[in-house]
């Protein structure tokens, strides 16, 4: 007689409060994880984010990159990565080289001046109103050589050594920041698929299909920050470059580049302009030319970063005037750099989340 086996009886189903509490404790450990992740990278956290950035900016046109090579995941994210590095890079680079070529004349122009003085020139005595007692501060103070020896008694060659090793402790920083953000902007185009598919996973299970239109929402945001901040800073440094060319500025066109560049950052132009101000009456160029250049260059960036930028950045993302420019002012004091393009990121998603929710509900009455 055969022997009847019984089967072995189902686990027992958990209960809902202790799923609800592993769940919760699987919650705690990934966010203690995560922040304990993010507090060590804390140093990088700028500079991934300045890849992300990037990589979001430049996708559609690396996905036409892509496509004329056949779909490689290796030649196109490494062509688009090189030829970004030479565009931001080579800028800095020849404002680095033409500094270093004028720092030994600068040295130079600080010996002499402490040794012999600097003669008051003759446009300081036509001023109007103040001619006469500026005449008589810059006589006393750098006129003659003893007095332009006390004032600059503290910029000597060791001092210039020191500032020299600081800086180049900080270039270095500088440039192991850089190389990490083109490495992760490589990587990002490379498997920027497989990663968008999973972002778009994590977000449609945390906010439903809405958060597909936040996420869209966030990369037009991006993309409309990037293209108006560097399509601005490109036409301020031309139209600036053009008042300098007028004015007869050495290395104009110099000054030209390192305005565009300058633009970008926040009063970045204005020390370009000024300091191209200030080289100009140096080198002996009437004091009213310097003034228009101020005035010209005041008026440029007035107009393109108070009027022109927003509106291109909110056209892009049906954004409205006043909180785009809210976003880009809010974002740089809060951020620094990188909040010029997190504060019109943040404004958008939240008028996204805003419209979502302010939609009329289908059957209910006007």
């Amino acid at each position: 007689m055969q022997e009847r086996v019984e089967a072995p009886p189902p686990p027992p189903s958990d209960s809902a409060p202790n799923a609800r509490k592993r769940r919760t404790t699987r919650f705690v450990g990934a966010a203690l994880l995560l922040a304990l992740t993010l507090w060590m990278i804390q140093s990088y956290l700028i500079t991934l984010g300045w890849a992300v950035i990037i990589a979001i900016s430049v996708w559609p046109l690396y996905r036409r990159v892509q496509a004329r090579f056949g779909g490689s995941r290796i030649a196109a994210p490494l062509l688009v990565t090189a030829c970004l590095a030479i565009l931001l890079l080579v800028p800095i680079a020849l404002a680095l080289t033409e500094i270093g070529r004028e720092g030994q004349f600068a040295l130079q122009w600080l010996t002499n001046l402490q040794q012999n003085g600097l003669p008051a020139p003759d446009w300081v005595h036509r001023l109007p109103l103040v001619g006469d007692q500026l005449a008589a501060w810059w006589q006393a103070h750098l006129g003659r050589p003893q007095s332009a020896g006390e004032l600059l008694s503290g910029i000597d060659g060791e001092t210039v050594t020191g500032w020299s090793k600081t800086l180049g402790g900080a270039l270095i920083s500088h440039l192991l920041h850089a190389f990490l953000t083109f490495l992760t902007l490589f990587i990002l185009l490379r498997s920027g698929d497989e990663i968008g598919h999973h972002v778009l996973a994590v977000i449609d299970r945390w906010f439903g299909h809405p958060g597909e239109r936040l996420a869209e929402s966030m990369a037009a945001a991006v993309r409309g920050t990037v293209n108006g901040t560097i399509l601005v800073a490109v036409g301020e440094g031309i139209l600036i470059g053009i008042g300098y060319l007028v004015a007869g500025v050495p290395n104009a066109a110099l000054f030209a580049i390192l305005t565009a560049a300058f633009a970008m950052l926040p009063l970045g132009a204005w020390i370009a302009f000024g300091t191209a101000a200030v080289a100009l009456v140096l080198t002996g160029g009437p004091i009213l030319a310097a003034a228009a250049i101020v005035g010209w260059g005041a008026a440029v960036m007035l107009i393109g970063d108070n009027l022109v930028q927003p509106a291109l950045i909110g056209g892009a993302v049906r954004l409205p005037f006043l909180w785009t420019l809210l976003g880009i002012l809010g974002g740089l004091e809060t951020f620094g750099l990188i909040g010029l393009f997190l504060g019109p990121v943040l404004m958008a998603a939240l008028l996204t989340i805003w419209r979502q929710q302010s939609a009329s509900v289908p059957g209910r009455p006007p």
